[in-house]
C-alpha cells in the first residue's frame, strides 16, 4: 500500500505539536505535509523543526518566494533538521504585497533543489482542473525532466476521474489528493476558485466524504501512489477516527 501524507497548517508550535501527536496514533499515516499559509508567521520548514523529530515532514516551498540568483533560504534548516523531501508549488501571489516574490517557475526551483540539496527528494504539483489535460500532462512531464521524484495532486472528488488521471500518469508516483467537502459554500468555493469537479451524486455530508477516502484507500492498496489528506475544513480529530 502506498504512503498516507496528511496536511497540517503552521499556525502555531503548540497547534503542530497537538496535530502531530493525534498523527501518531495512526500507524497508517507516513508523513505530515506543511503548506506555506501567508497569514502563519511559521513558516512550513521552520515548522519541520518540530514535526520531522516525530513525523517524516514534507514541507511546502513556494517557488515563487525563491530567489535564483542566491543560496535556497531554506538550506541550512534541511540539513540541519534532516529533512528529506519537500513539494515545491508554484504559490498564489501574496495580496498584499508584503512579502517579496520572483518570477520564478516551478521547474527552477525543482532543479535548484536538485543542485543544492541533491539528498532531498523533490515532489511538484500538479494541478488537475487548471487547464486542458494536455497542457498539465506536458507541465507533468518538464517537472519530472527537471528531477521531480513524484506529484501531489489538488483534491479528487470523483473516482472516475481519478482513476483516468492514474492510467494518464501510470509509472509516476502520485499522491492523490482528498478534502472533505462539507457545506455548499466550500463546494461553491473548489468549483468557483479551482474549476473543481464533482460527481451528480456527490454530498457535503461526513458520511459521503468519509466513503470516498476509503474507496481512494482501496485504490492505492493496489498502486504504487500515495494519499494526500488536506482537512482544510475540519479538525483532523474529528476526521481521521472515522478514516481509519
Amino acid at each position: 500500500m502506498g504512503r498516507i501524507a496528511v496536511e497540517i497548517v503552521p499556525h502555531s508550535e503548540e497547534g503542530l505539536l497537538r496535530d502531530v501527536e493525534i498523527l501518531k496514533k495512526y500507524s497508517q499515516v507516513d508523513c505530515v505535509n506543511i503548506p506555506d499559509i501567508m497569514r502563519c508567521e511559521i513558516r512550513p520548514w521552520e515548522a519541520a523543526k518540530i514535526t520531522q523529530p516525530k513525523l517524516q515532514t514534507i514541507p511546502h516551498v513556494r517557488a515563487m518566494d525563491i530567489d535564483l540568483s542566491k543560496p535556497l533560504p531554506m538550506k541550512e534548516t534541511f540539513e540541519k533538521f534532516n529533512i528529506t523531501e519537500v513539494l515545491v508549488i508554484a504559490g498564489d501571489p501574496p495580496q498584499d504585497m508584503l512579502r517579496t516574490v520572483y518570477p520564478t517557475e516551478s521547474i527552477d526551483v525543482i532543479r535548484k533543489f536538485r543542485e543544492e540539496l541533491p539528498g532531498v527528494k523533490v515532489y511538484a504539483g500538479i494541478d488537475q482542473y487548471r487547464g486542458s489535460i494536455r497542457e498539465e500532462l506536458y507541465k507533468v512531464e518538464r517537472k519530472m525532466q527537471a528531477g521531480a521524484a513524484g506529484l501531489f495532486t489538488q483534491p479528487f472528488f470523483d473516482m472516475r476521474f481519478l482513476e483516468m488521471y492514474a492510467d494518464l500518469l501510470d509509472g509516476i508516483d502520485v499522491y492523490w489528493g482528498v478534502s472533505p467537502v462539507l457545506s455548499a459554500r466550500s463546494k461553491g468555493y473548489w468549483e468557483r476558485k479551482d474549476k473543481a469537479v464533482f460527481p451528480k451524486d456527490f454530498q457535503p455530508t461526513m458520511n459521503w466524504n468519509v466513503e470516498f477516502s476509503h474507496k481512494v484507500i482501496d485504490f492505492i492498496s493496489n498502486t504504487n501512489g500515495g494519499l494526500y489528506f488536506m482537512p482544510i475544513t475540519i479538525d483532523i480529530a474529528d476526521f481521521l477516527p472515522q478514516i481509519f
